[in-house]
């Protein structure tokens, strides 16, 4: 677990609101964020993109140029795009229980190094141009991959290990590669709505997203891409950089976290999404989120 990774580093406060504690290689800058007291409106700004973990309590964001204002909880991260200014509420922060997130600063030639990899090894369909890092603000929720992969950095920045700096430069690699595709998977998804009838795959991925909550019908989306389910499978996750099966649970997942959040049970919102059972709704929400249905609100 994250939160028990990062009590050997906490120290003794030196200011109750984001009180930071640093910690850097060649390859990036780790820090970590503690707050023991309700504020509101603590301006945050990077120069280089910025990887934010949240790991306990509750933060609201404020980006007043795009009207965005949103709830930052445990097991989601928000990447904040270099020189961008993002306002921030700590509406639930106490001494003995404090509101903790960690920073990953990722430098602009990392971002690079991992695009340019990306186009050598696994090139996006044309319409999609080349792998690149788009400027706006990403908020997402950690599966447990991406949870696995923040423990294990923040044991890399803390511990004095030999290989610290090569250790340290595979996993923020690894979390920028992540990054892109998260966000290129939400591009896709994005153009898909407003032009189904771009290609095979865009008609494909639109009718999925519009039917997320019925069972999965591969010959269906076969026939609506105009492939075999060989090439249909092949192209897919070319595009989208995961399976029909995968896309279709995340959108899932990402209904019932609106649902839930707005005081639904977990009932309802299980068979509002298409799950047969409650039992299987709750295995797969811990599975991407990390934690049960019923502790997320």
């Amino acid at each position: 677990m994250i939160s028990e990774s990062l009590l050997k580093v906490r120290k003794n406060p030196q200011t109750m609101v984001e009180n930071k504690i640093s910690f850097a290689t060649s390859s990036a800058e780790l820090s970590v964020y503690d707050t023991f007291e309700k504020a509101d409106r603590v301006k945050l700004k990077a120069d280089q993109l910025l990887y934010c973990g949240m790991i306990a309590g509750k933060k609201i964001m404020h980006l007043d140029q795009d009207n965005y204002h949103r709830e930052f909880l445990p097991h989601e991260s928000f990447i904040l795009a270099p020189g961008q200014l993002v306002e921030i509420d700590f509406p639930d922060a106490q001494n003995i229980r404090p509101t903790t997130c960690l920073a990953i600063e990722i430098p602009k030639e990392k971002i690079k190094q991992v695009c340019d990899y990306l186009n050598h090894s696994a090139p996006l369909p044309e319409e999609l141009g080349e792998w690149h890092y788009n400027d706006h603000m990403v908020h997402t929720s950690h599966n447990q991959e991406t949870q696995a992969l923040l423990s294990r950095i923040v044991n890399i920045f803390t511990e004095d290990h030999p290989d610290k700096s090569f250790l340290s430069d595979l996993a923020v690699s690894e979390l920028t590669a992540r990054l892109l595709r998260h966000q290129t998977r939400e591009i896709m998804v994005n153009f898909s709505r407003e032009n189904p009838e771009h290609n095979g795959i865009t008609q494909a991925v639109s009718y999925l997203e519009a039917n997320f909550n019925r069972p999965l019908d591969i010959d269906t989306l076969c026939k609506k891409a105009c492939m075999s389910r060989t090439k249909f499978f092949q192209k897919f996750k070319q595009s989208l950089g995961c399976s029909p099966s995968h896309l279709q649970l995340q959108l899932r997942i990402q209904g019932a976290q609106n649902l839930l959040k707005q005081g639904y049970s977990v009932t309802y919102v299980a068979y509002e999404m298409g799950f047969l059972n409650v039992s299987h709704f709750s295995r797969c929400f811990k599975q991407v989120m990390g934690i049960a249905p019923s502790r997320y609100n």
